[in-house]
């Protein structure tokens, strides 16, 4: 896509001054402040409504900004050069001398760190001298955005200035993996773990609903339009919207579907913005038919868990 130089240099003016702006990757929009800031940290926690135990992704340009802030180790080089820039986030050990906030860390020694493959942020990534704290541009446990008109429905004009770059390709956020020691998927995402694993040569296992929050993206309940969600359903009511994974030969109104032909990674790429259209419609609970459990299967269907504990 194009980029607009003047908007990216008004961005990087506002994350200089320890502003909020939001940010276009190819996963979600962010919400995005300087890393090394505790203001900016702050601001992102309050516009958020964030708990203040769930820690923030940290967004880097490439490897060699992260030397700055974090310890590398074989399965992370692997992973990162093979699969960076893109949809993957990573836990690595955090350095004792690193000006990483601890707002954003939640004082923790570890950081969650990824590298986007948006090409206006990476343009703007390039341009500072600081990394960014950017966790999805939402209000906390609702739907991401994907679109920045999705931002505006959220927050109207609290937030200082929106990096326009078109809809995110990718639609979910990014996959989170721990790689220190014995690799292990903590938050399942746009980026699939058969991909992973053959790069890694080895079995990667699932942690993705701990008894202690560790990375971003583990809360129980997250991802909800704000209406009550029944999964696994043949037969939806009148009165309810009914989620398909793609598209019946006889159509009714309440019918909503995430793809055509049931392709796996554009029903990902649909998901946020469908449930958002059903939030605005004058249904007042959702049903959704089962969803094949493969490949980008795996990360809908821990989305609308997610969202059926509202």
């Amino acid at each position: 896509m194009k980029i607009n130089l003047a908007n990216i240099k008004k961005a990087q003016k506002l994350l200089n001054k320890r502003e909020c702006i939001a940010i276009p990757t190819e996963t979600v929009y962010g919400l995005a402040g300087n890393a090394y800031s505790d203001i900016a940290c702050k601001k992102i926690f309050k516009i958020k409504k964030r708990p203040k135990n769930n820690p923030l992704i940290i967004h880097y340009y490439n490897q060699k900004n992260l030397l700055k802030d974090c310890n590398l180790n074989d399965n992370f080089m692997k992973l990162y050069k093979n699969l960076c820039p893109g949809p993957i986030t990573f836990i690595l050990d955090l350095k004792k001398r690193s000006k990483i906030s601890r707002i954003a860390t939640n004082k923790k020694k570890t950081l969650a760190v990824r590298f986007p493959k948006h090409p206006v942020t990476r343009q703007l990534l390039k341009r500072l001298n600081f990394p960014l704290a950017a966790p999805s541009a939402n209000p906390s446990s609702r739907i991401s955005a994907v679109c920045s008109t999705d931002i505006i429905d959220d927050f109207g004009k609290k937030i200082k200035f929106i990096l326009e770059g078109g809809k995110s390709k990718i639609g979910v956020e990014s996959t989170i993996i721990d790689v220190r020691e014995k690799p292990k998927i903590l938050r399942l995402g746009g980026l699939e773990i058969s991909k992973i694993e053959k790069i890694l040569k080895k079995k990667i296992i699932i942690s993705n609903n701990p008894s202690k929050i560790s990375a971003p993206g583990q809360l129980r309940v997250h991802y909800s339009p704000g209406l009550p969600i029944r999964l696994n359903v043949r037969n939806s009511k009148n009165d309810e919207a009914y989620l398909l994974i793609k598209k019946r030969k006889k159509n009714k109104s309440n019918f909503y579907f995430l793809s055509k032909k049931g392709d796996l990674v554009e029903a990902a790429k649909n998901l946020y913005s469908v449930l958002r259209e059903i939030r605005k419609s004058k249904y007042k609970s959702i049903a959704v038919e089962q969803i094949p459990n493969k490949g980008l299967g795996k990360t809908i269907n821990d989305r609308l868990i997610r969202a059926s504990k509202f």
